[in-house]
C-alpha cells in the first residue's frame, strides 16, 4: 500500500508539472502555447517566466502526499485520532482556501474585469490576510465537522471532489465571459481557477483509489478470518 502511495504521488506530480499547468494554464491565458522552440525548452521557460505557478504547486503536491499517507499508513503506525483530525483539517483547509480564493477571483474578474481584487487583495498584506482568513475559516468548519468521525480522510477527499466541481462550475463560465470581453489580466485569473479546480479534482482521486483498495483488502482479511 505504501509503495502504491509513492507511485500515485509521483504520477500526480508528473501530471501537474508537465501537463496540467504548462499545457492548460498557458494556452487558456495566452490563447496558445506562449513559448516557441521544443517542448522541453518551452516547459523550462514557462516555469522560469511564470514563477507564481509554483505557489499552488507547492500546496497541491504536499497535500496529495499527506492525504495519501494518512490513509495508507494506518496499518503499522498507531497515531492518535486527534493528530489525524488536526493534520487532515489543516491540509483540507489549505486546499479549500485555494479553491475558494480562485472562485472569488473568477467571479470578481467576470464582474470587474482587470480591476479584480481591489479592496481585499490589491496589496501583499491584504492578500495574505485574505488567504489566512479563508484558511482559518475552512479549517474551523472542517474540524468541527470531522472531529467525531472515524474516517476523516475519506470525508476530506469527498469534500475536495465536490468543492473542485463547484469551483470549475464557477471558473469556466467566468473564463468565457472575460475572454469574450478581451480583458488583459482577467483571463489569466480564470484560467488559473480552471487549472486549480482540475488539479484538486485529480488530487482527490488518488486517496479515493487507495482507500477503496484498502477497504477490499480489509474485507478479504475478515472473510478469511471467519
Amino acid at each position: 500500500m505504501r509503495k502504491w502511495g509513492v507511485v500515485i504521488s509521483v504520477f500526480y506530480a508528473a501530471v501537474v508539472l508537465v501537463i496540467l499547468f504548462p499545457l492548460v494554464f498557458g494556452p487558456l491565458a495566452a490563447g496558445g502555447w506562449p513559448y516557441t522552440g521544443n517542448f522541453l525548452k518551452g516547459l523550462v521557460g514557462f516555469y522560469q517566466a511564470d514563477w507564481f505557478v509554483w505557489i499552488p504547486i507547492a500546496i497541491l503536491l504536499p497535500g496529495q502526499a499527506i492525504l495519501l499517507f494518512l490513509s495508507v499508513d494506518t496499518s503499522f503506525k498507531k497515531l492518535r485520532p486527534r493528530a489525524h483530525v488536526a493534520l487532515t483539517s489543516a491540509v483540507a483547509a489549505t486546499l479549500f482556501a485555494l479553491l475558494a480564493l480562485l472562485a472569488i477571483w473568477s467571479i470578481d474578474s467576470a464582474a470587474r474585469g482587470d480591476n479584480f481584487g481591489n479592496g481585499y487583495s490589491d496589496t501583499v498584506v491584504k492578500f495574505l490576510g485574505f488567504c489566512v482568513g479563508l484558511w482559518l475559516l475552512w479549517g474551523i468548519i472542517f474540524y468541527l465537522y470531522a472531529r467525531n468521525l472515524t474516517q476523516v480522510v475519506t470525508h476530506a477527499v469527498s469534500w475536495l471532489l465536490k468543492g473542485s466541481v463547484l469551483e470549475l462550475l464557477i471558473a469556466v463560465p467566468c473564463h468565457i465571459i472575460v475572454r469574450r470581453r478581451n480583458d488583459c489580466s482577467a483571463p489569466a485569473v480564470t484560467s488559473f481557477g480552471i487549472v486549480t479546480g482540475i488539479a484538486v479534482m485529480l488530487l482527490s482521486f488518488g486517496p479515493s483509489v487507495l482507500l477503496l483498495y484498502k477497504k477490499r483488502l480489509d474485507e478479504y482479511a475478515e472473510r478469511k478470518a471467519r
